[in-house]
């Protein structure tokens, strides 16, 4: 079925086909850099989830600091897991 021709020269049709085709393409770029940020692996803002991009722009977190004694007693709580697991692996 072919459309009007009058339909292909209303302005506002061809406005909204305008918009939506740039936002398309913008959703294009954003993956492609992804994509090209996956293949040069760094990690950046441009790896980020699509929802998170379009809300305005991404501060990288800030890793945070152990201080000596937390890493002392998180290692001493991760050991004391790996034991009781091997013991109770020995006995079965």
């Amino acid at each position: 079925m072919a459309r009007p021709s009058s339909a292909m020269t209303d302005p506002a049709l061809l406005t909204a086909a305008l918009e939506g085709l740039e936002l398309q393409r913008k959703r294009i770029d954003d993956q492609i850099s992804t994509v090209r940020g996956m293949l040069s692996g760094r990690k950046s803002a441009a790896t980020a989830p699509a929802s998170a991009s379009t809300s305005g722009p991404v501060k990288a977190r800030r890793k945070r600091v152990l201080s000596e004694e937390a890493r002392l007693r998180i290692a001493a709580a991760q050991k004391k897991r790996w034991a009781a697991f091997r013991k109770g692996k020995k006995t079965e």
